[in-house]
């Protein structure tokens, strides 16, 4: 029986920490998150989702929320645990060199290593309109996402967006932590090629900003990517919900309307014209296009804001 010690906050991670609490032949005896947030208008304290997990179903497992691990009591309470493994999935902390010593400290990143580090691996992957997608089982170093590789496991990315993805890659972890684990014996460790990596930073709501003097492709790719947060918005804070994209020549100015079709709006772009399907307004339900624009008594030939 192999005792962990899981490090993780979001559904990804939750996905992860399933899959150990599942297994018959692991003990996963403490679970390490962020702590409780303000969110919302009443700011309210919002549990991290594998919080909520282990208290939805009335699992028996101690949770710490410690603002900072580099606190020494933190690696003595992890020391006292004797785990294993300390297993690490989207946790949000850097772990210090006296947590690493502890025991073999695997974190699953979600992205091919090396080429994706920091933050947001899975929307990078998607801005970039790679083909492949992945996860990266490492064993932990003081780095960023830098230590040796102990496995991978791949996918198509297509046409998903980043929820879908992040899903996608959340059963792929879970699968890759188990093998892992059980043949960490016998895993021969690849060291990282620094010259091709690269650092994500975290996402910002400033980055959902976009206009239409960008490409149809930058276009989808940033929907994609943004989806379901920050979103794509305008200048104006309208949210792009929707929207399809033709590759053409035109002579037609960036943002021009183009046509008013029952429930869509098409506006030109820097490449080719948007097909818009469904728009928000600030503080507003979400409406298809063609009505927003009616409201707006703006038509064809108008510049889309």
């Amino acid at each position: 029986m192999k005792r962990i010690v899981f490090m993780g906050t979001p559904s990804y991670a939750t996905a992860i920490f399933k899959a150990l609490i599942d297994a018959h032949d692991i003990e996963v005896c403490a679970l390490f998150t962020q702590p409780d947030k303000k969110s919302g208008r009443g700011q309210n304290l919002s549990a991290p989702h594998i919080k909520e997990f282990v208290q939805k179903n009335g699992l028996d497992i101690e949770i710490f929320q410690p603002e900072t691990l580099k606190d020494k009591k933190i690696a003595e309470q992890i020391t006292s645990l004797k785990p294993d493994f300390i297993i690490v999935a989207a946790y949000g902390k850097m772990l210090p060199r006296n947590i690493l010593d502890i025991a073999p400290c695997i974190n699953l990143h979600a992205s091919l290593l090396p080429k994706y580090r920091g933050a947001s691996p899975i929307q990078q992957a998607i801005l970039n309109a790679d083909k492949y997608s992945g996860v990266t089982a490492m064993k932990m170093s003081e780095g960023l996402d830098t230590g040796e590789m102990l496995g991978f496991s791949y996918c198509l990315i297509k046409d998903l967006n980043s929820n879908a993805l992040f899903d996608l890659l959340a059963k792929k972890a879970a699968d890759l932590t188990l093998k892992v684990i059980r043949s960490y014996k016998n895993i021969l460790y690849v060291k990282q090629n620094d010259a091709l990596s690269s650092k994500t930073s975290k996402i910002t709501k400033e980055l959902g900003e976009v206009n239409f003097h960008l490409t149809c492709a930058k276009l989808r790719q940033k929907l994609l990517a943004f989806t379901p947060w920050p979103g794509l918005f305008l200048q104006s804070g309208l949210k792009l919900k929707s929207f399809a994209c033709v590759e053409t020549k035109h002579n037609f100015a960036c943002g021009e309307i183009i046509e008013i079709k029952d429930n869509a709006v098409v506006a030109a772009c820097l490449d080719g014209f948007v097909c818009l399907q469904r728009v928000q307004s600030p503080s507003k339900q979400e409406n298809d296009a063609a009505s927003y624009i009616n409201g707006k008594r703006i038509g064809v030939g108008d510049i889309f804001y």
